[in-house]
């Protein structure tokens, strides 16, 4: 009898082993099948929509769930860093970009002309906002740039274009050049300011990779950053006060990127957050309050990513 007892405890404890053991090898395996669906849906999702690289070996996402009840009837918000989209509202349709253009017409005028080149001014009075230049008054590019960037002066994206070798029309021919290289599929641009409604246009995902790139050069970066900046031409004779069109500035972490507007475009803005070592980028489009709907999303996203590690 006593034996019995014994081997019948034995067994017990052997199948309380095997019910351990079992349960210890079902939450390993499914540990790692939990991090290979999330490596694939990282992978498969958004490498395919984006070829970014993992800085850090981090990637983001958002702690919870947003639904932004905005005006914008397109919506991107991208990490920088990894190209990862946290949230989007019709990336892909395609839009009138106004002068969110002028993103493209700095990152080739960039690659092309020097801070100190002295530009011509060749056209005035030009549609829409001006910065008042006059029929040839010399400026230096950085002031051009400047001019360009802040009060989205149309009369500096036209002297940017007509001072580049072979003029607008090679200039353009750059822009659509580089908007192929950038990989860009959804993206055409017809002048270097932003009016060609029919003939520019892009996408809130496409848009928000070309500000991820342009971001990367530290001039274009200082200079969206910036709020206000006085130039002059060279000859000091004539003073330009200029002041950025982004009231979002210096808000809630915000340091660029570009506003845009055209009856046909609605309102366009380009955001860059900085979001502890992350930027974010935020594009809205055809929106009827564009600082009024950023400014929501910025609410939902301020402390709302998280950057998980990824392991090789």
């Amino acid at each position: 009898m006593k034996g019995s007892l014994i081997n019948l405890f034995v067994k017990k404890r052997r199948y309380v082993s095997y019910i351990v053991i079992s349960l210890c090898l079902l939450i390993l395996l499914g540990s790692a099948l939990f991090d290979l669906v999330l490596r694939y849906y990282i992978a498969g999702k958004n490498i395919r929509e984006f070829p970014f690289k993992i800085a850090n070996k981090e990637y983001p996402v958002l702690k919870f769930p947003i639904n932004p009840d905005i005006s914008a009837k397109a919506i991107v918000i991208m990490d920088k860093d990894s190209g990862v989209v946290l949230f989007s509202r019709n990336p892909n349709l395609l839009f009138s970009m106004a002068s969110t253009t002028k993103i493209m017409t700095a990152l080739v005028s960039l690659d092309y002309y020097k801070m100190d080149d002295i530009l011509t001014i060749q056209a005035e009075r030009v549609e829409g906002v001006n910065v008042g230049f006059k029929v040839g008054e010399k400026l230096s590019y950085e002031s051009v740039l400047y001019a360009m960037l802040l009060p989205s002066g149309n009369d500096a994206a036209l002297a940017i274009a007509q001072n580049y070798p072979g003029g607008k029309k090679a200039f353009i021919e750059k822009m659509n050049e580089k908007a192929k290289l950038l990989h860009l599929v959804n993206t055409n641009f017809a002048d270097s300011i932003g009016l060609e409604d029919s003939r520019d246009y892009t996408t809130a995902l496409d848009l928000a990779r070309l500000a991820s790139k342009a971001l990367d050069n530290e001039v274009f970066a200082e200079v969206v950053s910036t709020k206000t900046r006085e130039i002059t031409n060279i000859t000091g004779e004539n003073k330009y006060f200029l002041k950025n069109l982004n009231v979002l500035l210096g808000v809630q972490g915000v340091n660029g990127v570009k506003t845009g507007y055209t009856a046909e475009a609605g309102q366009v803005l380009v955001t860059s957050k900085k979001e502890g070592k992350h930027t974010l980028i935020i594009v809205i489009m055809n929106s009827q309050d564009r600082f009024f709907d950023t400014s929501k999303l910025l609410y939902e996203l301020s402390g709302g990513v998280n950057f998980l590690p990824i392991h090789p």
